[in-house]
């Protein structure tokens, strides 16, 4: 199996040269490093290749790395029937850097670009209808960042006296915010803590 994946890996490395970063098989599975300007043409390669045949978009997700530059991977997962092989292509980009949509590939896109969109910001260039997907209208921030508070900033809540729902501020009776959970004071030593540091 491992054999058959670096093949593949070495096939789609050679036939797109100035588009792949690097290859490389883990887990049982290939993931490809890609330029983020070149993954329409990636994904069209791997989707109609004959040794390929990836005619499944599984996922696009997105991964945060605060202290990068280019902080947000943005991971798009495949799957080939035919071969009955999944792959994974990773791209990098930053707050600002749009990545091209594949929406026009595989339609299915549309719902997770929108998704990575509204948890970490990430920005698509050419989606046919990029707005937030699961937070509410008007909601403040990207939760699936790591800098995102735990607590959010407002509260959800219905008010009977108005009769509808009202967002406010979030009052934290503690700096939960900034929570040190090494101290002794605050952080708490649980049953099996010994064997992490062992």
């Amino acid at each position: 199996m491992t054999q058959s994946l670096e093949d593949l890996g070495a096939h789609v490395k050679s036939s797109m040269t100035s588009a792949i970063d690097g290859v490389h098989v883990a887990f049982g599975e290939l993931t490809i490093t890609a330029k983020a300007e070149q993954i329409g043409a990636i994904i069209t390669f791997l989707r109609d290749d004959p040794r390929g045949r990836f005619s499944t978009l599984v996922d696009i997700c997105g991964v945060d790395f605060p202290e990068r530059a280019r902080r947000f991977d943005v991971v798009y997962h495949l799957l080939s029937m035919h071969l009955n092989q999944r792959i994974r292509i990773k791209i990098e980009t930053d707050e600002e850097t749009p990545v091209p949509s594949i929406a026009n590939i595989f339609p299915c896109a549309d719902w997770f670009e929108r998704e990575a969109f509204d948890m970490y910001g990430i920005l698509f260039s050419n989606h046919p209808d990029l707005r937030r997907l699961l937070t509410d209208y008007g909601f403040q921030g990207y939760p699936l960042r790591k800098d995102f508070p735990l607590s959010g900033h407002v509260e959800v809540r219905y008010d009977a006296e108005q009769q509808r729902v009202i967002y406010e501020p979030v009052k934290l009776t503690q700096a939960f915010r900034n929570f040190d959970f090494l101290s002794p004071w605050e952080g708490m030593t649980l049953p099996g803590d010994e064997k992490a540091n062992g």
